[in-house]
């Protein structure tokens, strides 16, 4: 089904990119899966007959290279502080 929405250049920029990325042609996939983790499962679109790991994969390249990096970093920071018996 086909609807309007309204969003902001820089989300539709991020969908576009995010989409070419995926090598998906549009963003309505994308679209569905948010909403479908927005609801809490699923909402039987096409996104819900994929592999637990075709999932995993389609997010690669969702987070930039230095977001990783600091993401990582406070991982490190946080070891550091656990306590171990």
């Amino acid at each position: 089904m086909r609807t309007t929405i309204e969003i902001s250049d820089d989300t539709l920029r991020k969908l576009r990119e995010l989409a070419a990325r995926r090598g998906e042609k549009g963003y309505s996939r994308i679209i569905e899966e948010a909403l479908a983790a927005y609801f809490g499962g699923s909402l039987g679109g096409p996104a819900d007959r994929r592999t637990r790991e075709e999932r995993l994969l389609a997010l690669e390249g969702s987070i930039s290279d230095e977001e990783a990096e600091e993401m990582k970093e406070r991982i490190r920071e946080s070891r550091r502080q656990w306590r171990t018996p």
